[in-house]
Order: structure tokens, then C-alpha cells, then sequence
């Protein structure tokens, strides 16, 4: 079993910067693909970011040109940097990680909250 555990979200104002990240209880050196999604209040959760195995990325066009994704195998930890922060960026964020052997399965962190406001 592999637990995934969010931290890096807060309050900040418009045009800010935050960074989320990941940590995985296991190595991920095996990563399929790394997501970062998001659940706006009253909206259904969107796909934010994603990262490939080979290091493809890609991204949802409202967070395109402002939003970088990365993974660090040596800290076990995927990264969604943000910037240029808009109020209608505020939701929970969510990283799942899609991993193979010898920790197969599909991982889900818990959570955390980001809130764009002045």
C-alpha cells in the first residue's frame, strides 16, 4: 500500500505563486503517470495537470502557461508549481499517481486547499 500526502496549499492573493506537493510513502520510481486535479466548489473535479512516465506533460488549457508539473524520483514526490494564482483557481487540490510493479495500484492523496482571494 502506498499513501499519498498533499501539502503546499494556503490563502494567497491574486497573481501569487504556490507550490503543491505530493509525497509518496513508497518509491515512485515506477510512476505510470502523476496527476494533479481539482475540485472547485459546486463543480465537478477537472483534470489540472499530468505527468507521463517519459516526462510527457500536459494541461488543462485554463491552467496552460501558468502551471508547471514535475516529479523528483529522489524524494519520492510530484510537484505542481502555480502562478500568476486567479481567484477561479480555488478548489481542493488532489494528486493521484498511477504506479507499477512492486507497488501496483491507483494512489489518491487526501487534499489540500488553495484559495485565491485578496
Amino acid at each position: 500500500q502506498v499513501q499519498l500526502v498533499e501539502s503546499g496549499g494556503g490563502l494567497v492573493q491574486p497573481w501569487g505563486s504556490l507550490r503543491l506537493s505530493c509525497a509518496a510513502s513508497r518509491s515512485i520510481s515506477n510512476m505510470r503517470v502523476g496527476y494533479w486535479y481539482r475540485q472547485a466548489p459546486g463543480k465537478e473535479r477537472e483534470l489540472a495537470a499530468s505527468v507521463t512516465s517519459v516526462g510527457d506533460t500536459n494541461y488543462a488549457d485554463s491552467v496552460k502557461g501558468r502551471f508547471t508539473i514535475s516529479r523528483d524520483n529522489a524524494n519520492n514526490t510530484i510537484y505542481l508549481q502555480m502562478n500568476s494564482l486567479k481567484p477561479e483557481d480555488t478548489a481542493v487540490y488532489s494528486c493521484r499517481l498511477l504506479l507499477g510493479w512492486p507497488y501496483l495500484g491507483d494512489y489518491w492523496g487526501q487534499g489540500t486547499q488553495v484559495t485565491v482571494s485578496s
